[in-house]
C-alpha cells in the first residue's frame, strides 16, 4: 500500500513539475541576475490567453506549438500565418505584432502607414480556442463511446467508462433536472447534461499541466459569458405566460406596481442578475484556483535570495501545498460543473411555473410536487 502511495505521489509530482518549469521560464533568468520576480505579472501572464501553446523552456529556448493566426486588416485585407512568425511578440510580420503594453497588451495589433496602432479583426485560433475544440471533440468521443457501450445490452450493468457516464447521467437527471424543472424535464435534459459534462471536462483539462491540458478555458470570462447567455436565452424563450405575468404584474400590493412600477423593475433586473451570477461564479472560482497554484509555485523563486536552507524548505512546502491544492481543485472542478447545472435547472424551472389557482379560487401545489409527496 505504501509503495502504491509513493508511486502515485511521484507520478503526480512528475506531472506538476512540467507546469512549474513552463510557468516560469523567465523566473530563472530573473533570479540568476538578481532581479526580483514580479509575481502578479507572472500569474496574470499565465492566466491570459496566448497565440501559441507553450510546452517548456528555459528562458532562451522555448518549446511551443504555433497556432494559426487569422486576421483581417482594414488596409491589406485577410492574412493567414502561424504565430511563430511573431516570435513571442519580439518581431513584426507584415506590419503585425503582439503588443507588450497598453490596452491591447497580449493582443495582435497592426502598425498603419501613418504610425498609428490599430486592432485588426482577429479570428485567430488561440490556446483557449484550441483547447475548447479539443475538449469538445473529446467529450463527443466519450459520449458516443459510452452510448455504444450502453446500447449493446441496456439491462446489463456497465463497467468502466460506460458505467461511469451512466452513473453521472442518472445522478444529474434524478437529483438535479427532475426536481428543479418538473414534468417538462425531458425537454431540457440534453442541454443541461451537455452543460454539465462540458464544464466538467474543461475544468479537468485545465488541471493537467501537459499539452493538451493547461488552458484556462472555464477561467476565461468570455467562455462563461457565452454559457450564461445561452442559459438566459433558454430560460426566457421557453418561459410560460405565468412566468412573464409574475415579472410584469407580480402578486404584490398595487402600490408597489402603480404608479411607479417598483416590483416589475426589480423583477426585470433579476432577469439579468441570474445569468451574471452564473458567469461570475464559474469564472472566479476556476481562475482563483489556477492563481493559487501559480502563487504557491512562485514561492520557490521568491525565496532563492534568502539562502539555500530557506529556499529548500520553501520549495518542499510549495510542492506539498501545490499537490494539496490540485486535489482540492479536482473537487472544485466537479462542484462548479454541478452548481452551474443546478442553478441553470432551477432558473428554467422557475420559468416553467404554471398558475396554481383553480376556478374556485383555491391554491394547489404543483402537480409534480403532489406526485413526489
Amino acid at each position: 500500500m505504501r509503495q502504491r502511495l509513493t508511486l502515485t505521489l511521484l507520478i503526480f509530482i512528475t506531472l506538476i513539475f512540467p507546469s512549474l518549469s513552463s510557468a516560469s521560464p523567465q523566473t530563472g533568468e530573473d533570479t540568476a541576475s538578481g532581479e526580483e520576480l514580479n509575481v502578479k505579472e507572472m500569474i496574470l501572464h499565465h492566466l491570459a490567453d496566448s497565440y501559441e501553446w507553450h510546452i517548456t523552456g528555459n528562458g532562451e529556448r522555448d518549446l511551443s506549438i504555433p497556432l494559426p493566426v487569422i486576421l483581417r486588416s482594414s488596409q491589406s485585407g485577410w492574412h493567414l500565418f502561424l504565430s511563430s512568425r511573431l516570435h513571442h511578440g519580439e518581431v513584426s510580420y507584415r506590419g503585425f505584432s503582439i503588443a507588450s503594453e497598453g490596452k491591447y497588451a497580449g493582443k495582435i495589433v497592426e502598425t498603419l502607414p501613418g504610425g498609428e496602432i490599430a486592432r485588426p479583426l482577429d479570428l485567430s485560433l488561440t490556446k483557449n480556442a484550441a483547447s475548447l475544440l479539443f475538449s469538445s471533440l473529446l467529450l463527443i468521443l466519450l459520449v458516443l463511446s459510452a452510448a455504444r457501450s450502453v446500447g449493446r445490452d441496456p439491462l446489463k450493468p456497465k463497467k468502466g467508462l460506460g458505467g461511469l457516464m451512466e452513473m453521472a447521467v442518472v445522478m444529474i437527471e434524478d437529483e438535479v433536472i427532475k426536481p428543479a424543472i418538473g414534468k417538462d424535464y425531458a425537454r431540457y435534459s440534453p442541454y443541461l447534461l451537455t452543460l454539465f459534462f462540458f464544464i466538467l471536462i474543461n475544468n479537468l483539462m485545465g488541471l493537467i499541466p501537459l499539452i493538451p491540458g493547461g488552458a484556462n478555458v472555464t477561467g476565461n470570462i468570455a467562455v462563461t459569458l457565452v454559457m450564461a447567455v445561452v442559459t438566459f436565452l433558454v430560460v426566457n424563450f421557453t418561459g410560460t405566460k405565468e412566468y412573464y405575468r409574475e415579472i410584469f404584474w407580480p402578486d404584490v400590493p398595487v402600490w408597489l406596481k402603480v404608479p411607479f412600477p417598483l416590483m416589475p423593475i426589480i423583477e426585470v433586473v433579476g432577469l439579468f442578475t441570474k445569468p451574471f451570477a452564473l458567469m461570475i461564479r464559474l469564472f472566479a472560482n476556476i481562475m482563483a484556483g489556477h492563481a493559487i497554484v501559480l502563487g504557491l509555485t512562485s514561492l520557490i523563486f521568491i525565496s532563492v535570495s534568502l539562502g539555500a536552507t530557506i529556499n529548500a524548505s520553501m520549495t518542499a512546502a510549495s510542492v506539498l501545498f501545490t499537490i494539496f491544492i490540485n486535489f482540492v481543485e479536482l473537487l472544485v472542478a466537479f462542484i462548479q460543473a454541478y452548481v452551474f447545472t443546478l442553478l441553470s435547472a432551477v432558473f428554467i424551472g422557475l420559468a416553467r411555473v404554471e398558475s396554481h389557482t383553480s376556478s374556485e379560487g383555491s391554491v394547489h401545489p404543483p402537480a409534480d410536487y403532489r406526485d413526489q409527496r
